[in-house]
C-alpha cells in the first residue's frame, strides 16, 4: 500500500511536459535530439522552466522553431544559435560569462557579499562598546545614584 501512495506522489513531482503531440517529429531520434536541444532552452515568458515544461504560446513557438531546424539537418549547436540569434541570449538557461550577461553570472554573489559586509558592520556599530560599558562610576556619579535610588524608595 505504501508503495503505490509514493509512487502516486512522485507523479506529482515529475516535471509536466508541455510538448504536444502536434509538435513531434516522427523520427525518434531526430525528436530525442529536439527534446534534449528544447531542456537547454529558457521560457522567455515562465523564465524559470524550459521550453519543454512550459505550455506558454512562446515556448511553444521556439519548440516548434527546433524542430523545424533540426529537420532541416541542422546540428544541435546550429538550431541553438538559430533561437540564440531571434530571442537572444537570455533564451539559454546557462547563457554565456559575457559582459552583457555578468549581472546574471555575478549579481547574486555580490549581492551576497554586499549584504554580509552590511550584516557585518551593522552588528558592529550595535554591539555596545566594551571600554564604555565596562567603565566603572566615578565617585560623583555613585553618589548621584545612591541619592536617586534612595528617594525612589
Amino acid at each position: 500500500m505504501i508503495r503505490w501512495i509514493v509512487l502516486f506522489a512522485l507523479a506529482f513531482v515529475l516535471p509536466a511536459w508541455a510538448v504536444e503531440p502536434r509538435e513531434r517529429l516522427a523520427d525518434p531520434a531526430l525528436e530525442a535530439r529536439a527534446r534534449a536541444i528544447g531542456v537547454e532552452l529558457r521560457c522567455l515568458v515562465c523564465q524559470n522552466e524550459s521550453i519543454d515544461e512550459s505550455h506558454a504560446p512562446l515556448a511553444h513557438d521556439i519548440r516548434v522553431l527546433v524542430r523545424e531546424r533540426v529537420a532541416a539537418g541542422d546540428s544541435d549547436a546550429e538550431a541553438t544559435r538559430a533561437v540564440v540569434a531571434r530571442y537572444g541570449d537570455f533564451v539559454l538557461l546557462r547563457p554565456p560569462v559575457l559582459p552583457a550577461t555578468w549581472l546574471l553570472w555575478f549579481g547574486p554573489g555580490v549581492l551576497l557579499v554586499g549584504g554580509l559586509i552590511g550584516t557585518a558592520i551593522w552588528l558592529r556599530r550595535r554591539a555596545p562598546n566594551p571600554t564604555t560599558a565596562d567603565a566603572e562610576l566615578s565617585e560623583a556619579e555613585r553618589q548621584r545614584l545612591d541619592r536617586l535610588l534612595r528617594e525612589d524608595g
